[in-house]
Order: structure tokens, then C-alpha cells, then sequence
């Protein structure tokens, strides 16, 4: 197990659960942008527990290779479809780089992941 595979996996996984407590404690700014590129908001609960058990799938994961595998690489998918979905919408790039910078250290995470 590397160093970078521990901060990688624990700063996403930190990233990932402040994001789902910021949705499930319904914070005006994140429910205007969850609303704003489509979200239904009956569906945000499902995103925000979506986004917890990712982090959980992580920290456990850097101790257990196929679960830290497959959560990482399920919250990369995750934050690539932020990032679609804020594409969709023609947003700037300065409303978009939360979600971009998810995906990446999500994808970084997984490679890690997959290669050790």
C-alpha cells in the first residue's frame, strides 16, 4: 500500500462525504446547483448516500484492494456524470471545476488502486 494511495484515498473520501452531508442538509447553494443542470430533488437524497458509501467503499478500501477498487472507480463514474451533466447545461468552467476536481482525484484514487 503507498503514501499516495492513502492521501489520495482519504482526501476523496473526505471530499465525497462532505459533498453527501452538504446535499442531505439540503445547503441552499448545493440544491441550486443539483436543481440547476437537472436534478430532480427527490433524487438527491439517493446522490448524497450514493456519495457516502463511495467514501466508505474508499477508506475501507485502502486496506481491502477490490472494495477500494471498485468504490473508487464508482465515484470516478459518479463525478464524471457531474461533470456531463454541468457540460450539458453549457455552465462555466468556474461552475464546473468542484465536479472536475472529484473526478479526478477519484481517477487517480483508481489507478491507484488498480495498480498495486
Amino acid at each position: 500500500m503507498s503514501t499516495a494511495l492513502i492521501i489520495f484515498g482519504a482526501f476523496t473520501g473526505l471530499a465525497a462525504t462532505l459533498s453527501g452531508i452538504g446535499k442531505l442538509t439540503r445547503q441552499p447553494k448545493v440544491i441550486a446547483t443539483l436543481t440547476g443542470v437537472g436534478v430532480p430533488e427527490n433524487r438527491i437524497p439517493l446522490l448524497a448516500a450514493l456519495e457516502i458509501l463511495g467514501a466508505l467503499g474508499l477508506i475501507i478500501g485502502i486496506w481491502v484492494q477490490p472494495l477500494g477498487a471498485a468504490a473508487s472507480i464508482g465515484l470516478a463514474l459518479y463525478f464524471l456524470c457531474a461533470v456531463a451533466a454541468h457540460v450539458r447545461i453549457k455552465e462555466p468552467i468556474k461552475e464546473s471545476m468542484p465536479a472536475i476536481f472529484l473526478f479526478l482525484m477519484a481517477a487517480v484514487t483508481a489507478a491507484l488502486q488498480l495498480s498495486r
